[in-house]
């Protein structure tokens, strides 16, 4: 199974190219839609139709997923699951789709592993935390984020072919993109940045996954080293992990004031 992801600068692209990711042959249970919306659980209901053909149980479980949020089904993007959650640092979200709510709990950083748990017992791997921090930024500048889980090869380049050609962005480009954001204020804090950017950079990210967000250097350097080796966790490593803690901080703290 391997997850697929594409970001669009309006909602309607995605939706678009999630309707053409059903007709390539993807099921709605292995596609996944958040976008920017609100946390209002009224206006949610009334853009939902709702019908008799929800899943049992679904909608309970969706709702406890996010945190009690709002489960709804039948009639939404993706046919089966809408959850709304206000998440501290991007704001109020929308997600389609059980793979939306999973992504979506993870953003949140509150039911991630409840719903986590439900996906992987189904596609079998979770939502990619590596690229996490891209989906926060993408929505956070009011984009649209797809996730789509893929059996075969023939499924992979159906996928890859249908957020192509619907206008998905790259991630690699969005990766630069925002590193380039911080690129000049990063320099200017730390003394040796030209010399030490690719090292101080992979600490900076390191920081911003989901299992190690908040935590110390301290705290996670037995995972640290599992993941990166003790040969790369140098002193400018250790100064990136510092300085994106502080980052996810401020962000937070921004758009919560």
């Amino acid at each position: 199974m391997e997850a697929i992801s594409g970001v669009f600068e309006s909602r309607k692209d995605a939706e678009q190219a999630v309707d053409d990711l059903r007709k390539a042959g993807i099921p709605d249970n292995r596609i996944g839609l958040v976008t920017p919306g609100t946390n209002s659980e009224e206006q949610l209901e009334a853009g939902i139709p709702v019908t008799d053909t929800e899943q049992p149980g679904m909608g309970k479980a969706m709702g406890a997923a996010v945190g009690g949020a709002m489960g709804a089904a039948g009639g939404a993007t993706l046919g089966l699951a809408a959850a709304s959650l206000a998440v501290p640092g991007v704001g109020p979200l929308l997600a389609f789709g059980m793979v939306g709510a999973a992504l979506l709990g993870v953003v949140g950083a509150t039911a991630g592993a409840a719903v986590g748990d439900q996906v992987e017992e189904q596609l079998g791997e979770g939502v990619p935390h590596e690229d996490i921090y891209l989906f926060e930024d993408a929505l956070r500048h009011g984009r649209s984020v797809i996730i789509a889980y893929t059996q075969t090869d023939d499924e992979t380049e159906k996928a890859e072919e249908v957020l192509m050609g619907s206008g998905a962005m790259d991630l690699d480009e969005l990766r630069e993109n925002w590193w380039n954001e911080l690129r000049d204020g990063e320099r200017a804090h730390y003394q040796d940045f030209d010399r030490d950017e690719e090292s101080y950079r992979r600490g900076y990210e390191a920081a911003l996954h989901p299992q190690r967000r908040g935590k110390a250097y301290t705290d996670v350097e037995r995972d640290l080293k599992t993941a990166y080796g003790d040969t790369e966790l140098d002193s400018a490593f250790r100064a990136g992990y510092e300085r994106g803690l502080a980052h996810h901080r401020k962000v937070a703290e921004t758009r919560n004031s």
